[in-house]
């Protein structure tokens, strides 16, 4: 996560989940022969995209006992104990401006996560990550000067109508808005991983940061739910929340992408809304309907044409890449 690329290049993979955008390297790593060499990573993303959705799910299920900012508290207060055992950062040795950078993303990290569970205790899963996924893509879209990209960007507004029913009248237009807050987040998110993981070594930035977020949320948790984050089933959920959104996607993604070209990498992410649909269906019983299917189809559509085109012109900007 300590590449030296320069900042449009993370705008490039806008759609990939952010905490692993400072490791993405333009060219990909080269990767071993064979077929299952070949699909290993890639099944180490997906089943962080999974873990990321399904933990979600789970979240929702916590929100009626602990609300949506005491989930966050209890998920970005675990994550951050986890990381900051794990990476044992250095706290000490740092300038004013990487203070400041690392800050920053744990303000982007904070608020991106306490918006989307807002959104969250409002609207269907599968309806606020497609929302969501709005920011990354709006960024990819700005960093790219191609006529193309305008497609893309047409053809996920395109989505966006389908799912608000024409204007969002079938959704709780508050949780909208938070899920698209989520997604401005989120895009700000990327900019301050890209830029954190150029100033701090491996994954101590990500510590550091998360340790931000979590102090920042732990008083509006506290406010909101009180003595009931304190329940043990209630400290138990929310750390399997933090697990399986936070910890265990971030460990794999950073595996497979020692081994996966970054375009495939994320494109693979941008399947995020299916899988957050499917994960809203099977453990929140939330079923799409045909509409909202075809909505999420073409936001994920666009955030993959976005990804590809967006490489590939940098690609063939630079033509000594091999």
């Amino acid at each position: 996560m300590n590449d030296q690329r320069s900042a449009v290049e993370p705008a490039a993979a806008a759609v990939a989940v952010p905490e692993a955008v400072s490791a993405l390297d333009g060219t990909g790593p080269a990767r071993p022969g064979g077929r299952r060499a070949a699909l290993a990573p890639v099944a180490l993303v997906v089943a962080g995209g999974l873990s990321v959705q399904f933990g979600s799910a789970v979240a929702a299920l916590l929100m009626p006992r602990a609300g949506a900012l005491g989930v966050v508290t209890l998920r970005l207060a675990v994550a951050a104990v986890v990381l900051l055992m794990v990476c044992r950062p250095k706290w000490r040795g740092h300038s004013r401006a990487d203070w400041g950078t690392v800050v920053a993303f744990g303000v982007a990290m904070g608020a991106m996560n306490m918006l989307f569970y807002q959104a969250l205790d409002r609207i269907p899963l599968g309806a606020a990550v497609t929302l969501e996924v709005l920011g990354p893509l709006a960024l990819s879209v700005a960093a790219s000067r191609r006529l193309i990209n305008l497609v893309w960007a047409g053809l996920a507004l395109g989505g966006v109508f389908l799912l608000g029913g024409g204007g969002f009248d079938r959704l709780d237009p508050v949780g909208a808005a938070f899920a698209l807050g989520a997604g401005a987040m989120w895009a700000a998110y990327i900019v301050f991983s890209a830029r954190t993981g150029r100033r701090f070594p491996q994954a101590d930035g990500l510590a550091l940061a998360m340790t931000v977020a979590a102090v920042l949320s732990l008083p509006l948790g506290i406010l909101e739910s009180g003595a009931k984050l304190a329940v043990p089933s209630t400290l138990a959920m929310g750390a399997a929340v933090a697990l399986m959104s936070s910890v265990l996607p971030y460990t794999l993604e950073l595996m497979a992408l020692r081994r996966l070209p970054a375009p495939t990498f994320a494109v693979l992410m941008s399947l995020e809304p299916a899988i957050a649909a499917a994960a809203g269906f099977l453990i929140l019983d939330q079923a799409l309907t045909a509409t909202d299917a075809l909505a999420i189809a073409l936001v994920i559509g666009a955030s993959m044409g976005a990804v590809r085109s967006q490489v590939g012109g940098a690609r063939r900007a630079r033509p000594d890449t091999p």
